[in-house]
């Protein structure tokens, strides 16, 4: 008999703990939902996707631009080298002459590397596959 007044008596007390417990986090969980700003947001089926298709000139305008610089710069700076080192061959300048083939080198390598990026490139922003379809 003992037994089950103790164990009645341990029980009612844990369950008031645990119901008092919980009527505290009901009675400040209206308070934090009437105060907080909520707002719906719908998902991509009900956005309006729609945009101004600007992108769709900036984005391969920007790219074409980018690998002319590819081509143009390089070749800016390597071209003269080639030429001064062509006419110091007439001039008998040796030291200067000997360069020829670092910069033809130079020269087929950057066109080389111009090829294989600026492929990739217009390969990747360039083609209809990476456009959405509707």
């Amino acid at each position: 008999m003992d037994e089950q007044t103790l164990s009645s008596t341990k029980e009612p007390a844990k369950n008031t703990a645990s119901q008092h417990m919980s009527a505290q986090a009901s009675a400040a969980s209206p308070e934090r939902a009437g105060s907080e700003h909520r707002q719906a947001y719908g998902t991509a089926k009900t956005e309006n996707l729609r945009d101004s298709g600007l992108w769709r000139i900036v984005l391969p305008v920007a790219v074409i631009a980018c690998c002319a610089a590819l081509l143009i710069i390089p070749l800016v700076i390597l071209i003269p080298l080639l030429y001064n080192s062509i006419n110091a061959i007439g001039t008998n300048n040796v030291k200067e002459a000997q360069l020829v083939w670092v910069w033809i080198t130079m020269i087929i390598v950057e066109l080389g590397l111009f090829f294989v990026i600026s492929r990739g490139l217009l390969k990747i922003f360039l083609t209809q596959a990476g456009n959405y379809q509707r």
